[in-house]
């Protein structure tokens, strides 16, 4: 149990009994058919609201429910102690799958997948290496890379900023491509980083981000990458407030300040869940591990009316260039996880 993640446990543990009896009460209801699909997923404690990570989940099971015909429930955890009693409580019920949001929740897959060996689970952002999970990964260094070359583009100074939220792996992954993008179109260009925190609360924490954001602007920056879920909304807030830029992420963020977002690094989040699902439907469901690039456009830099002054023909053609030599093996992306092996 990860005490240190919620500093009012108790009241965590409260919010799951709640949550778990609003979810038996709307299944036991009866109005389910047999020969319906059921699709429960679980986000994290942003939750579906977070206008990036979970929100483009969120958006790929509703997609799913609507197109396929598909019975869902969706539920927030309160902290990270709750996932496990979450997915097996879809489990309990027999939900045809169950999608487990964030790479918070891979033991509870792991111990959940072991428990009920005849449950379907989708894990988003990290592998289980279980025979009835499909884990899907996003490399996200590769979209980083690109944004990051975008991101140098509009710096006359060579000066842009990262800020992340959770000092993990995953968040150093999207900062080492961010830096390599900078540094192929201005080989001068430095990258200032921050951190939000180490602990699940650096999710949103859009406060401390804009903090953070406002002290980058003051000392020179002009592009700041945010890689904090809910947090990025401060960074925007600081961008907006300096008349400097940002780059958003996970879904396309352009909206939120128009003119000031310069793009997003999208992960296809969305896309992710919307095909595991229809694969389920259709009998082609397959466990295992599924990797989403730049090739397949799994993760991509946005591109709308709201940032279409922004991002130029030349620009576009830049970055066009980029992907193809990426996905060509001219560009090798350095990968913190790679890095981190060999050391």
């Amino acid at each position: 149990m990860d005490m240190e993640y919620s500093s009012c446990w108790r009241f965590g543990v409260a919010r799951v009994v709640l949550i778990l009896s609003g979810m038996f009460s709307v299944l036991g209801c009866g109005a389910v058919q047999a020969s319906e699909i059921r699709v429960g997923l679980v986000l994290e404690r942003s939750g579906k609201d977070d206008k990036s990570f979970n929100a483009s989940a969120y958006q790929g099971l509703k997609r799913a429910e609507k197109e396929l015909g598909l019975t869902t429930k969706t539920v927030e955890a309160p902290d990270n102690s709750a996932y496990e009693t979450l997915q097996r409580a879809f489990a309990e019920k027999k939900f045809d799958l169950i999608i487990a949001v964030g790479f918070h929740q891979l033991e509870a897959v792991k111990n959940n997948a072991k428990r009920f060996p005849d449950q379907k689970f989708l894990l988003i952002d990290e592998d289980a290496k279980a025979p009835n999970v499909r884990s899907v990964m996003f490399e996200e260094h590769e979209g980083s890379y690109l944004v990051g070359a975008l991101a140098a583009l509009h710096s006359k100074s060579g000066k842009v900023g990262f800020i992340g939220g959770m000092d993990v792996p995953l968040i150093r992954r999207f900062e080492m491509g961010f830096e390599a993008g900078a540094k192929k179109i201005n080989p001068k260009a430095s990258v200032t980083a921050n951190y939000l925190g180490v602990t699940g609360d650096a999710w949103n924490n859009p406060p401390k981000a804009k903090e953070l954001a406002l002290d980058q602007y003051n000392r020179g920056i002009e592009v700041i990458f945010v890689a904090a879920g809910n947090s990025g909304l401060g960074v925007f807030d600081a961008a907006a407030e300096r008349s400097k830029l940002a780059i958003g992420v996970d879904s396309n963020q352009d909206w939120i300040k128009p003119g000031y977002i310069l793009t997003s690094m999208m992960k296809r989040v969305d896309e992710a869940v919307f095909d595991s699902i229809r694969m389920f439907k259709e009998g082609k469901f397959e466990t295992g591990l599924v990797r989403y690039g730049v090739k397949s456009k799994g993760v991509d830099y946005s591109l709308d009316e709201h940032n279409a002054k922004l991002v130029s023909e030349s620009d576009k053609k830049q970055l066009e260039e980029l992907r193809s030599q990426i996905i060509g093996g001219k560009i090798k992306v350095p990968d913190y996880y790679l890095v981190q092996k060999k050391k």
